[in-house]
């Protein structure tokens, strides 16, 4: 459904993400595993129009995105949910589902506002109240519904479980694999929680310092030394005594 070859986007001078190539196929989750800076909100900023990528191109359904504005990326069905929720703190939960469905002209937008409560039936339940006093759950399934209100076939998730206990972590990506499933929604997905992506996505991304280091499905990158000791916390046996400063990943 979307393919990103050899992406170069800057901030200023600096290289945000250097020669970056993916793609997120059709009804599947892909991931994209990193550390802070390592350019994985980049990467979705610059698919979703945000910004202007200086070198590289970027095709959705075999057509060529790389200059369009975000706005009409928007259109074409590729909902972009930003890190940090994003939401608009002085509207309530109704107000901000329905300017998901702004650029819509069809009838169907009550049906689905129907459909985003019953995925998330905390939102009916405040559904008049302002967003700024939900709890950063909420605000996250907020932020996820309006996505689904503007009826994407593409959804950009940037870090999801970012600031949630570990309840809502599993809750949010419960609620990610059903959309998926039920809705048969293509994903791609941003996380530093390595073991969340990697249990719900199909297939996955490291980058590092802007750069794609390793890529597989990701049953296999479980199964990687590099993944588990570096993003899963899981040593072997035989390495306990060594020092992590001295290891090296072995795609460097």
């Amino acid at each position: 459904m979307l393919k990103a070859r050899n992406l170069e986007s800057y901030y200023g001078p600096i290289a945000a993400i250097r020669g970056v190539s993916l793609e997120a196929q059709t009804g599947k989750i892909s991931v994209i595993l990193g550390a802070n800076g390592a350019g994985k909100t980049t990467v979705l900023k610059t698919i979703s129009g945000s910004i202007e990528p200086q070198k590289g191109k970027i095709s959705y359904k075999e057509i060529d995105i790389t200059n369009i504005e975000a706005d009409a990326t928007a259109r074409m069905g590729i909902a972009h949910v930003p890190e940090g929720r994003e939401v608009f703190p002085f509207l309530n939960v109704e107000e901000n589902l329905l300017l998901g469905a702004f650029p819509r002209k069809d009838p169907h937008v009550k049906k689905d506002l129907e459909t985003v409560y019953e995925y998330f039936p905390v939102l009916k339940q405040r559904s008049l109240q302002q967003a700024a006093l939900l709890s950063g759950g909420q605000q996250q399934m907020l932020a996820i519904g309006r996505g689904l209100m503007l009826r994407p076939e593409i959804m950009l998730l940037d870090e999801p479980s970012l600031g949630l206990s570990p309840r809502l972590v599993s809750e949010i990506a419960t609620i990610i694999k059903r959309l998926n499933q039920e809705r048969q929604l293509t994903i791609l997905l941003v996380e530093q929680n390595a073991k969340l992506a990697l249990d719900i996505g199909d297939y996955g991304y490291v980058m590092e310092a802007g750069r794609i280091v390793m890529e597989e499905n990701c049953e296999r990158l479980k199964q990687s030394t590099d993944i588990k000791e570096f993003y899963l916390g899981i040593k072997d046996k035989g390495q306990r005594g060594r020092r992590r400063w001295k290891q090296r990943k072995t795609w460097r």
